[in-house]
């Protein structure tokens, strides 16, 4: 893992931005986003961002910034990066697909597939169906809130996972409110293999990446530390406040604590196509595709936002609403997010998880961003 000191990305950063079109692009995407984009390197002070829109048959690609603060390499349309949480709407089109072939229900109550599992300290698997799991209604506790417990397993395994939430009570009753957890999606990801008998891993690349041909996405094996293919660093503030907090490269990551939750690599254009898909029912029928898209109020979460199975919804200042995703992983923040029939996307990525100047974290960068395109 290298070090680096806030004063010497600053110093590497490039304040120029590149914009590339399709052929078939008669005037380049909106100058404000350039703007906003461009604006984020050298006033908030991130390394580098990556932006791909695409509206009706167009496509827009703007970077700016650097993929490496040491080379001064700059990012390219086909870098990879860790996408977060939007892991977790690739994972819900899986159980979706599952409910639409009749192998599962979303009524169905977590022990009837884990049984056993979902027990202590108040949590009854019993009482949590899997609908509850996907839009976050479960109340059961989140294992990364307990860092300490995660982290005395050198690659955690989901179960292991699940144990370290049940060794706290719930956050809430099952169906009383929101609350964000990544060990529904563990749950998830387990209940997928338990009806499939395949690998959350299989079980994505055969319905979802390889059928789209989303050739930069995937979810690591196990603990594998490395990013395959061209990818920018990931640079890591670790979520400590302090501007002047210490900056760590940490590109090379342990995905296992992530996983069904988190643990996914994907590209701003496998994004978009991903979002496209699913937005226009490429993925999913008609009725299932209304299940997902069916959401609740979420808490102290993303501004305006709601939360469906995996996906989220986001209101923007002009009333305009867009479908999406977004996730945040030491090291790399990601946005994609579109029109609710898809023909307009927008997916985003800075390989940093702080911002500063006038946004306190990259969420503001991604949601002005948004607020031009749609606004």
């Amino acid at each position: 893992m290298r070090a680096i000191t806030t004063r010497a990305a600053l110093g590497l950063l490039i304040a120029a931005g590149t914009l590339t079109a399709s052929p078939a692009a008669a005037t380049p995407t909106d100058p404000q986003t350039r703007r906003v984009l461009d604006q984020a390197v050298t006033a908030g002070g991130i390394p580098g961002i990556l932006a791909e829109i695409r509206q009706g048959g167009r496509r827009w690609l703007h970077t700016a910034g650097v993929a490496d603060t040491e080379t001064g390499r700059k990012r390219q349309a086909g870098h990879r990066f860790r996408i977060g949480s939007a892991t977790k709407a690739f994972v819900a089109t899986v159980m979706l697909q599952l409910v639409a072939e009749g192998k599962m229900d979303l009524a169905d109550p977590v022990d009837k597939w884990l049984p056993g599992l979902v027990r202590g300290n108040g949590h009854d698997g019993a009482a949590i169906s899997v609908r509850q799991l996907l839009n976050h209604t479960s109340g059961i506790f989140d294992y990364l809130q307990d860092q300490e417990a995660v982290n005395r397993h050198p690659a955690p395994t989901p179960r292991q996972l699940v144990e370290v939430a049940m060794a706290h009570p719930p956050a809430l009753q099952p169906g009383q409110g929101w609350q964000y957890s990544q060990t529904n999606y563990a749950l998830v990801g387990m209940i997928i293999e338990r009806a499939t008998g395949g690998t959350l891993t299989d079980e994505i690349s055969k319905r979802i990446t390889r059928p789209l041909g989303l050739t930069g996405t995937y979810l690591p094996r196990g603990a594998d530390t490395k990013i395959r293919g061209p990818h920018s660093r990931h640079y890591s503030k670790l979520h400590l406040p302090e501007p002047n907090a210490k900056i760590y490269d940490l590109t090379e990551l342990n995905p296992s604590p992530f996983w069904a939750a988190g643990g996914m690599i994907s590209t701003v254009g496998d994004l978009n196509r991903f979002f496209g898909a699913l937005l226009s029912g490429r993925l999913l029928p008609p009725k299932v595709q209304r299940e997902m898209f069916t959401t609740v109020p979420t808490k102290d979460w993303v501004p305006n936002a709601a939360y469906g199975l995996g996906v989220s919804s986001v209101k923007l200042s002009c009333g305009r609403t867009v479908w999406g995703m977004g996730g945040a992983i030491f090291g790399s923040w990601s946005y994609a997010y579109g029109s609710r029939e898809g023909r307009h996307l927008v997916a985003i990525n800075v390989n940093a998880d702080w911002a500063g100047g006038p946004w306190k974290d990259p969420i503001g960068i991604f949601t002005d961003v948004l607020e031009v395109e749609y606004c």
